[in-house]
């Protein structure tokens, strides 16, 4: 897979890490879709993370045919799996994959090109086009993060939810900014957020170029579908930087949108979240919110 480059700035070494765990459905095409990028100078390290399904099976094969570093270990959680293959991976600019997206087969040589002479860019994302557990394109109203413009974020941008913000299956990280602030947390299990906040409060800034460069699926098991997950882990991953004069408003307009959102979902967690939002913090969501939960 790694094929020496005779000019190293112009084609720096990336290593693309997929952490895989219970995908053996989705990671073939996420895999190959790695191996088919017109970039060449990529190092692909593959883990499989005490998958209980086919995946260790299918990974086995896949890399006798392709000859990618393959790895398969107990269960260690998707943020302690990175720091790991960060650890051994040789590339000055890393790929964190999920193992159920794809990207685009020219998306590498777009990131690596615009990274290049930019040393106050510490991540670089794109948009992403969704689509479905079988690989349709969804239809518009799931395809907010389609037609984006480019947009530049400092870490303000990014706390106080100023502009759309990068896209986790289109993440391409500078090795020297994931080091400045010592990898990703192994406590916080919603990865991508704490590392984006963590390396724009060290100063580098998040580019987010305005093309299509990754396809995200959308499937019954996406993280971001488990409110209480996402809930606890937002709230963890914002406390690191409590420190802020404006932590308390973040966290509370975080709450008000998570409570809007499962008014009519989990009324449940609707009614705990909103437990926890002080009447001075009610807001236009909060009181449609409220209306969702009354409301049949």
């Amino acid at each position: 897979m790694h094929t020496p480059s005779h000019n190293v700035s112009e084609t720096p070494l990336v290593t693309v890490i997929i952490a895989s765990y219970n995908h053996a459905r989705y990671v073939e095409e996420s895999i190959n879709s790695v191996l088919m990028q017109t970039y060449k100078n990529i190092e692909l390290l593959v883990i499989d993370d005490g998958s209980t399904d086919d995946s260790p099976a299918l990974l086995k094969r896949l890399q006798a045919q392709h000859g990618f570093d393959l790895r398969l270990q107990a269960n260690h959680g998707l943020a302690r799996t990175l720091n790991d293959a960060i650890a051994r991976a040789r590339g000055n600019l890393i790929v964190p994959f999920g193992s159920d997206d794809i990207m685009l087969p020219h998306r590498i040589a777009t990131q690596v090109a615009y990274m290049k002479d930019k040393p106050d860019v510490g991540i670089c994302s794109a948009n992403i086009e969704t689509i479905d557990q079988d690989g349709r394109i969804m239809g518009a109203r799931e395809q907010r993060n389609r037609n984006l413009p480019f947009r530049r974020l400092d870490f303000d941008d990014m706390f106080l939810d100023r502009k759309p913000g990068p896209m986790a299956a289109t993440l391409m990280l500078r090795r020297e900014a994931l080091e400045k602030v010592g990898g990703f947390n192994p406590q916080i299990r919603l990865e991508d957020v704490y590392i984006e906040l963590a390396i724009a409060r060290a100063g580098y800034f998040i580019d987010v170029l305005g093309e299509v460069l990754a396809q995200y699926r959308d499937h019954p098991n996406n993280t971001f579908k488990n409110g209480r997950f996402m809930m606890n882990n937002v709230l963890m991953t914002y406390a690191v930087f409590r420190d802020h004069p404006q932590y308390e408003q973040v966290c509370m307009s975080f709450r008000n949108s998570m409570f809007l959102k499962y008014a009519n979902r989990d009324k449940k967690l609707a009614r705990e979240i909103l437990a926890e939002i002080p009447a001075k913090y009610w807001n236009k969501k909060t009181l449609r919110g409220v209306f969702r939960l009354i409301c049949p």
